[in-house]
């Protein structure tokens, strides 16, 4: 259902496993950003108002998500720290070419944000699969079906809106094509997409 390439190696758990202190701390942070992504989206297209009310609840859930997850840092002892730079977004950004006007933008944008989530969903299942802490193992099994959800969600949009503006599939195709070469440089640290 996720169209990945290259699937996550479930010995990247036991790595997790060993330092659930900075999985938590890193995944916090990334429901932060999925929160400012979708009020970026708002800002930026206020003209798509069916995107603009779907990012309204999003930006809802995903700092839902962030409260769940430092509740549980705040229960175990952890600190939430300093935000770290995630290579991988990094990296995947730089897929987006520039100077792309403002629709053809919009798509890539939608694009960027549907594979994060399609990674975020898939390292989500492998935690929920392959660690013995049951709290983590339901809570990720739980947020695995979300970050499903807004997956499916980016795509939907981005195909709806590139109708006659850009090959949304061949786009994606490549995009993926993209992601398999970068997360093959991933695995080894305990980040959610690190």
């Amino acid at each position: 259902m996720l169209n990945l390439k290259l699937p996550t190696d479930p010995r990247w758990a036991n790595i997790a496993e060993q330092n659930l202190d900075e999985v938590l701390i890193d995944h916090a942070f990334c429901e932060q950003k999925a929160a400012s992504t979708a009020i970026s989206f708002i800002v930026n297209y206020p003209e798509y108002e069916e995107l603009v009310i779907a990012m309204a609840d999003l930006v809802k859930e995903e700092m839902t998500h962030f409260q769940m997850v430092h509740n549980i840092m705040m229960e175990r002892g952890y600190k939430m720290g300093w935000e770290r730079k995630d290579e991988y977004v990094a990296r995947l950004k730089k897929f987006i070419p520039q100077g792309l006007d403002r629709k053809k933008a919009l798509i890539y944008r939608l694009l960027f944000a549907a594979i994060i989530e399609a990674r975020s969903c898939e390292r989500f299942k492998v935690l929920s699969e392959n660690i013995k802490d049951k709290e983590l193992s339901e809570f990720y099994f739980d947020l695995m079906k979300s970050e499903a959800t807004h997956y499916t969600m980016f795509l939907a949009f981005a195909r709806k809106y590139g109708v006659g503006i850009i090959d949304v599939e061949k786009v994606w195709e490549n995009f993926l094509e993209e992601e398999k070469k970068i997360i093959a440089d991933f695995g080894k640290k305990e980040f959610i997409h690190g």
